[in-house]
């Protein structure tokens, strides 16, 4: 019969290893994102998957708080991130580093996550937009792909945590996790 494990059985990391231990080519960029439980949750997910580093660009709320440490876990102190106040600048300085960034968005020319290939050579940044109006309409046109999850429901949108997830997990895999 199945159990569940207890936490010292999941051989996890510490977080001097996690520093030193090699990265997924993959950056996430918050642009605008509100909500610290939003952010707690993008740390979190960025421990799991080895993500490379999150940049909190504009009104992204940034660690220390105690409403982002009580998603985050504290993932905020194993997973690298940096503070840009402007996500366009950022967005170039990626281009510039070789990155192929991903706009996740819906849009008119927005390709579906499920159909677009990820290339195991490159790296790739992720920009995930504000609760409400999605990423900065100023960068959508910076955007080198806009990528957007298929959804069949009633919702037009999914909580930007879960999206994030979603979208990390599926790079994660193609990258190398």
């Amino acid at each position: 019969m199945a159990r569940k494990l207890k936490l010292e059985e999941l051989g996890r990391i510490d977080v001097e290893t996690f520093k030193e231990t090699e990265k997924i080519p993959l950056v996430v960029v918050l642009d605008n994102v509100r909500s610290m439980h939003n952010v707690g949750a993008a740390f979190r997910t960025a421990d799991a998957f080895l993500i490379e580093k999150i940049i909190l660009c504009g009104i992204t709320p940034q660690p220390p708080h105690r409403e982002i440490h009580k998603a985050a876990l504290g993932a905020t102190e194993s997973v690298t991130w940096e503070y840009e106040e402007d996500v366009k600048s950022t967005i170039k300085k990626l281009q510039v580093d070789d990155f192929v960034v991903c706009g996740i968005e819906q849009t008119t020319d927005s390709v579906l996550l499920t159909d677009f290939e990820i290339n195991k050579d490159k790296k790739y940044a992720l920009v995930l937009g504000n609760e409400v109006d999605g990423i900065s309409d100023e960068i959508v046109s910076d955007c080198d792909v806009l990528l957007e999850i298929p959804q069949l429901g009633t919702k037009h949108s999914l909580n930007v945590s879960v999206c994030g997830g979603i979208v990390m997990w599926e790079f994660a895999k193609a990258l190398g996790l």
